[in-house]
């Protein structure tokens, strides 16, 4: 595939939903750099708020100033390290933000080239001639015991666990972020996800809205739409990127 045919477009939402006093959700996005992320934050108070704020400031930060010596991977490993270290501070130099942590997914892509990044159970998937495909892996108590045969699939949406992650930004002194390699083709749509959506929303829910003929800014608006009919429990953010 020839990387001067291909560019990217993008649209981000997000909405506090219907249950949550607050959106500790965070976005960031640059076209310019062909960097997204997304991040749900966690803690009492605001700490959520903070986290998730601090963790898309630092990558973006990171992310958009890489010298083109630099390898993407690397680059992407070097941002999540700068976020969890900022926030593992703070929240160790003020009681209140004690414990305060949140959730990565991120994208950053490369003429033909592209890398998935997640910490927690944030998602990232791709969209490829209709179907689509989740490319991250949850870090998560329950997807854990899914993927070890201990409970099925509908056992871990009903589980009164599933909101405990295994993995985070903040929480430790230092976290180790999961990489995907990915070759984007013409006709890709990614999305990057908070919790928010893909608990209200089936997989086979989130391709049939992916699939409608929709510009990226159209797509996120059904998204939000749908996860708040569904009854909107958490705060609800998604970042659609289109590869044209």
């Amino acid at each position: 595939m020839s990387s001067a045919l291909v560019h990217y477009t993008a649209a981000a939402l997000t909405d506090r939903g219907h249950k949550r006093p607050t959106n500790e959700d965070s976005y960031g996005l640059s076209l310019k750099h062909n960097v997204f992320v997304v991040c749900d934050g966690m803690g009492g108070a605001a700490a959520g708020e903070i986290a998730s704020a601090m963790a898309v400031d630092e990558a973006m930060r990171v992310l958009t100033q890489r010298g083109p010596e630099e390898e993407i991977p690397d680059a992407v490993r070097r941002a999540v390290a700068s976020a969890n270290e900022a926030i593992f501070r703070r929240a160790e130099a003020n009681p209140k933000l004690r414990g305060m942590g949140t959730t990565l997914v991120g994208l950053m892509a490369a003429a033909d080239q592209a890398w998935m990044v997640n910490v927690g159970d944030s998602r990232g998937y791709r969209m490829r001639d209709s179907r689509l495909a989740q490319i991250t892996v949850d870090h998560s108590l329950v997807d854990e015991q899914v993927r070890a045969g201990q409970m099925n699939e509908a056992e871990a949406r009903r589980s009164p666990l599933r909101n405990v992650i295994t993995r985070a930004l903040g929480t430790q002194p230092c976290v180790i972020p999961d990489i995907f390699p990915l070759e984007p083709e013409p006709g890709d749509l990614f999305l990057l996800c908070s919790d928010g959506l893909t608990g209200e929303l089936s997989d086979v829910l989130l391709q049939s809205l992916l699939s409608l003929d929709l510009r990226p800014e159209q797509l996120c608006e059904r998204l939000v739409s749908a996860a708040n009919l569904a009854g909107g429990h958490d705060n609800i953010t998604c970042v659609i990127v289109k590869v044209e």
